[in-house]
């Protein structure tokens, strides 16, 4: 039998290095837009484009997240039928084989 798998919680540690990392490359970032030698509309392009892939990146870690939570709960749900279905198995009973 597998042995199911134990999902370790995400440490402080790096939560908040992750959070710092995601903060520092959006405000590097949108400073290096607001400093950019072009026109307002450039700028303007290249913020709503920095927009876009923010909110992407957050909605495409989510849909990863909910698909593989839901792959785990589907394997429980098959584990404990196969689970019962060899419980109610009798195989010292006569006439099954």
């Amino acid at each position: 039998m597998t042995t199911p798998s134990i999902q370790r919680p995400t440490t402080t540690a790096f939560f908040v290095q992750s959070a710092i990392s995601f903060g520092l490359s959006l405000v590097a970032l949108t400073v290096g837009i607001v400093k950019l030698p072009a026109g307002a509309w450039e700028r303007g392009f290249l913020g709503l484009g920095l927009i876009f892939v923010v909110s992407s990146a957050f909605t495409l870690a989510k849909c990863v997240r909910d698909r593989q939570e839901a792959e785990e709960v589907t394997n429980r749900v098959d584990k404990a039928r196969i689970d019962k279905l060899l419980v109610e198995q009798d195989v010292f009973k006569p006439g099954q084989v």
